[in-house]
Parts: C-alpha cells; structure tokens; sequence
C-alpha cells in the first residue's frame, strides 16, 4: 500500500480556504454525530448545561469560564475520536502501542470532565 503525501497541497486562500476549512469542520461534526456516542452525550450534556452556565455564573468572566469548560471536554472528545479512527485505521490486531494511545486519549477526556466537575463547584459552591 503506498501512502501519498503532497506537502504543496494547496487549499486556496482567502474565503476559498476559510469556506473549505468550514466544510471539513461540519463533515467532523457530522462523523462525530454518527459514529461517536461520547460526544453525542457530551454534546447533549453541553446543550443542557451551557444556559445553566449562563444564568448561573455571577460575571462575563464566570460565565466564560463555565461554559468554556464545556467546550473544552467537546474538542478533548473530538481528538479522542480522532486518535481512535487513526488506530483503528491502521489494523485491528492488539498492539501496546495502540492500547497506549487509546488510553491516552481517554486519559485526556477524562481530565477534561474532572476539570469541568471541579470549576462548576468552585464557581458555584464557593
């Protein structure tokens, strides 16, 4: 199998790019909508919780944070998913390395959520 890489890929410039960047971004979202059922919670619990964290937070500050939280667990989620896709990509066989990096990943999320849990608390029990 060869593996083509052209390193002058070009991807246009000025709203041709920002429009084909748009793109890719929607058709991730819509990957992460079908074949991710992390993110659909995560996105269902940010949908829930984002005009908590509006009513909620005392300052624009405290709101930023609080909902910058949110989405600071949907972007973990998101390279979580990718990290996955690539492995899994790559084979199915057992492999330390994959392990190693699935883990990772799911290391990665579940400190984005505790980082989330702890903020909420501080912000609003403090």
């Amino acid at each position: 199998m060869t593996i083509k890489h052209n390193a002058t890929k070009h991807n246009g410039m000025g709203p041709k790019r920002i429009l084909k960047a748009y793109s890719c971004s929607i058709q991730g979202f819509k990957a992460a909508l079908s074949h991710e059922a992390a993110f659909s919670q995560e996105l269902l619990l940010t949908a829930v919780m984002l005009p908590i964290g509006l009513w909620a937070g005392n300052n624009g500050t405290e709101r930023a944070i609080l909902i910058g939280c949110l989405f600071l667990v949907l972007i973990t989620e998101l390279l979580n998913s990718a990290i996955e896709a690539v492995v899994d990509r790559i084979g199915p066989e057992h492999h330390e390395l994959s392990g190693r990096a699935k883990d990772l990943g799911s290391a990665a999320v579940f400190l984005a959520l505790l980082n989330g849990a702890v903020v909420w608390l501080l912000i609003l029990c403090g």
